[in-house]
C-alpha cells in the first residue's frame, strides 16, 4: 500500500474573508494548492487536523485498489502509518458513515453507537482513541457518480481538544468550513489526480484510441509504428492498473488524465 498524497501544511496565505479564500481556491492550478488552501481555512477556524479522502471505484464488494484513492492530510506519518498503509480506514465508522449520507456529523455519534459497531469498527475506534484522534466533525460530500465518495474529517488537537471545543468551533463557524471544503472538493475532482500519472505519449495514444481510432490509424496520425503505439498503450495499463485498453481509457478520464490542458 502507499498513501498516495500526503502532505503537511507549509503555506502563508495569511488572513482573508471566506469569499476571498472561495477565489484563491477556484483559481488553482495544483490538487496541492487546492489542499493547502483548504487547510489553511480550516486551521484558521480553530481546528488542527484534516484528512481528505476521494475514489471514484467505491463499490458494494469494497474499496478496490488503495492506488486509486486519494488522501491528503496533515497528520503525520505515525497516525496514517496505522490508519491507512495498515488499512484501519476500511473499517473506519466515520468513513461508513460518509459512504451513506450526505452532510456533517459531529464524532459524538462514534461515542453514542460504539456498542452497535462491529469488531473492526471498534478497533478502528479504539486505534483513534489511542492516538488522542477523537474530537471533531467529518464532512460528506454529494457526488453524482454512483461509485463516487468524497469526505473530509476535521479534528481539533489530539489529547488536548474536546468534542466540547469542536462543537463551539463548528457552531460559529461550520456553514462556512463546509462551504469551503465544498468547493475545494469539486475543484480537486475536476483536476488530474496526482496518482496514476501517464506520461504525455500514453495520454495521447488513449485520447486517440477514445476517439474510435484502431492502433493503425493512431500510428499513422502521430508518426509512429504500430509497435510504438501498442508499447505506449501496454505502460498505460499497467500505470493505471488495468487489464484492457477499453479500461484503461475508462479509468483515464475518471482520473482526468485524458483531454487535459
Amino acid at each position: 500500500m502507499s498513501v498516495l498524497y500526503v502532505d503537511h501544511y507549509t503555506s502563508g496565505m495569511g488572513d482573508g474573508t471566506t469569499e476571498e479564500k472561495l477565489h484563491s481556491i477556484l483559481d488553482a492550478t495544483t490538487v496541492q494548492d487546492v489542499w493547502e488552501r483548504m487547510l489553511e481555512f480550516v486551521l484558521e477556524a480553530g481546528f488542527t487536523h484534516m484528512l481528505y479522502g476521494f475514489t471514484r471505484f467505491h463499490s458494494d464488494s469494497g474499496f478496490g485498489d488503495d492506488n486509486d484513492h486519494l488522501f491528503l492530510t496533515n497528520f503525520g506519518a505515525d497516525y496514517m502509518k496505522g490508519y491507512f498503509l495498515e488499512g484501519r480506514y476500511r473499517n473506519g465508522p466515520m468513513v461508513h458513515w460518509a459512504l451513506n449520507n450526505v452532510g456533517t456529523c459531529s464524532w459524538n455519534w462514534i461515542n453514542e453507537n460504539f456498542d452497535n459497531f462491529t469488531a473492526q469498527e471498534r478497533e478502528v475506534s479504539l486505534y483513534n482513541r489511542s492516538l488522542g484522534v477523537t474530537s471533531g466533525y467529518t464532512i460528506a460530500f454529494q457526488n453524482a457518480l454512483k461509485r463516487a465518495k468524497g469526505a473530509v474529517g476535521i479534528s481539533v488537537q489530539p489529547f488536548v481538544g474536546t468534542q466540547a471545543d469542536a462543537d463551539a468551533i463548528w457552531a460559529e463557524k461550520g456553514r462556512d468550513i463546509e462551504l469551503v471544503c465544498g468547493v475545494a472538493h469539486l475543484k480537486i475532482i475536476a483536476m488530474p489526480m496526482p496518482q496514476r500519472v501517464l506520461t504525455s505519449r500514453q495520454r495521447e495514444v488513449l485520447e486517440w484510441i477514445g476517439d474510435g481510432k484502431t492502433v493503425a490509424d493512431t500510428a499513422q496520425i502521430l508518426g509512429l509504428n504500430k509497435a510504438t503505439v501498442e508499447k505506449h498503450l501496454r505502460l498505460a495499463r499497467e500505470s493505471l492498473g488495468v487489464d484492457t485498453t477499453a479500461q484503461a481509457v475508462l479509468k483515464a478520464s475518471f482520473h482526468n488524465q485524458m483531454f487535459t490542458f
